[in-house]
């Protein structure tokens, strides 16, 4: 038996919600736009992951989290290179995704190997600011226009500076300033080419991997960061805009 089609009463019904989505659709994109453009020149107090950290206190995250803001000026090239060379070495060249990283991890959940990351630094810092811990395709269909805007808006140089000032290098402790005190009681201006290597090799699990003293994993991660770096050059990070 066919379907009956939708009635007048029932489209005329339908009119309202539609335009209240769209309405707020809009106000949503409107305003995040608008946080975003307030992240050019005011440095977060708060950000989504830290919020989604504080309100379940999973086991293991300490009573007080550390975070100290540091300038990208103030933090050394070997740091800022050891991010790029660990976790997306196109960084520079991409508008915020990875085509090419995304057909082959999306080409594997189909094959039923999971979801695995494939995320550019920009789509990790969006992830970090707006979104929430765990995989799931919804989180990663959001992360693609939350970085094409970061990118469109904020430039290579900030959002490296906000990933670098915002990410978690070990439970609760959250940018390379706290980190820097956390694992080596020093400043962030004084890290070496090691040590900032170390920290680039605990990101993909701060809460498994430890930076001092590093277990072979992350000193052979290290080991390996380090010799991308010196492949890349630290022209490969400071000709960013």
């Amino acid at each position: 038996m066919a379907s009956r089609p939708p009635s007048k009463l029932s489209r005329y019904l339908l009119r309202p919600l539609w335009r209240l989505l769209w309405r707020s659709l809009l106000a949503a994109v409107l305003l995040l736009t608008l946080i975003v453009l307030g992240l050019k020149v005011i440095n977060p107090p708060v950000w989504s992951w830290l919020a989604w950290r504080e309100l379940t206190s999973p086991a293991g995250y300490p009573e007080e989290y550390s975070h100290q803001w540091v300038d990208l000026e103030q933090i050394p090239v070997s740091m800022q290179l050891a991010v790029v060379a660990s976790e997306d070495q196109r960084f520079p060249l991409h508008n915020g995704i990875d085509l090419h990283a995304v057909q082959q991890a999306v080409s594997e959940a189909m094959d039923g190997k999971g979801l695995r990351g494939a995320s550019t630094l920009t789509q990790q810092t969006a992830k970090n600011l707006f979104l929430w811990p765990g995989r799931d395709w919804v989180r990663k269909g959001m992360e693609a226009p939350l970085a094409l805007m970061l990118e469109g808006i904020l430039g290579k140089r900030r959002i490296l500076e906000l990933y670098l000032n915002i990410v978690e290098f070990a439970p609760g402790v959250y940018g390379v300033g706290a980190a820097s005190e956390y694992w080596y009681q020093r400043p962030a201006e004084r890290l070496t080419v090691d040590q900032s290597a170390r920290l680039a090799a605990i990101l993909p699990n701060p809460w498994l991997y430890v930076a001092q003293p590093p277990t072979d994993y992350v000193r052979q991660r290290a080991d390996w960061i380090q010799q991308q770096m010196r492949q890349l050059g630290n022209g490969w990070v400071t000709s960013i805009e």
